[in-house]
């Protein structure tokens, strides 16, 4: 699915906000329905760690607000989003840009959405990789997000 001019600047928003910007990663890609977002972590002077590859902190910098927000959207105003817990497993040194593909399956947004509707509250694990262009594997990462209703 393209992106829609909302999710493009969202996108070039999301690229310029200092905190983002300083883990030297770059949203790509935007889903107009943000049921899918790509993003991509250059080995540059900004990511680059003592040794020559890709700094552990701007990996999971890069990875880390993005299921939330892309839940927040799909969920929408009613729901509360929060990050609750992350596990970050270096594979191997990144030496080359990587990039993460981020989804969430209509029928995963509905497990949670029920989930949320019987028990008042859902902790939902998502898993994403960060790949070389070879698709090796450098990192792998696993989320924790907390979801309520929002209000009374």
């Amino acid at each position: 699915m393209p992106e829609s001019w909302r999710t493009r600047l969202t996108r070039w928003g999301f690229n310029w906000f200092p905190a983002y910007r300083g883990t030297g990663a770059r949203i790509d890609y935007v889903a107009a329905d943000w049921r899918e977002v790509h993003i991509r972590v250059p080995l540059s002077w900004r990511t680059r760690n003592y040794v020559g590859t890709i700094f552990g902190g701007s990996m999971y910098g890069a990875i880390d607000p993005i299921y939330m927000i892309m839940l927040i959207k799909l969920l929408g105003p009613g729901y509360e989003v929060w990050d609750k817990a992350a596990t970050m497993r270096f594979r191997r040194p990144g030496r080359s840009t990587l990039r993460a593909t981020f989804r969430v399956d209509p029928d995963e947004l509905d497990a949670i959405r029920a989930a949320v509707a019987r028990d008042g509250k859902h902790e939902h694990r998502f898993a994403v990789d960060l790949v070389d262009d070879a698709g090796e594997t450098a990192a792998s990462c696993e989320k924790l997000l907390s979801v309520r209703r929002r209000g009374p």
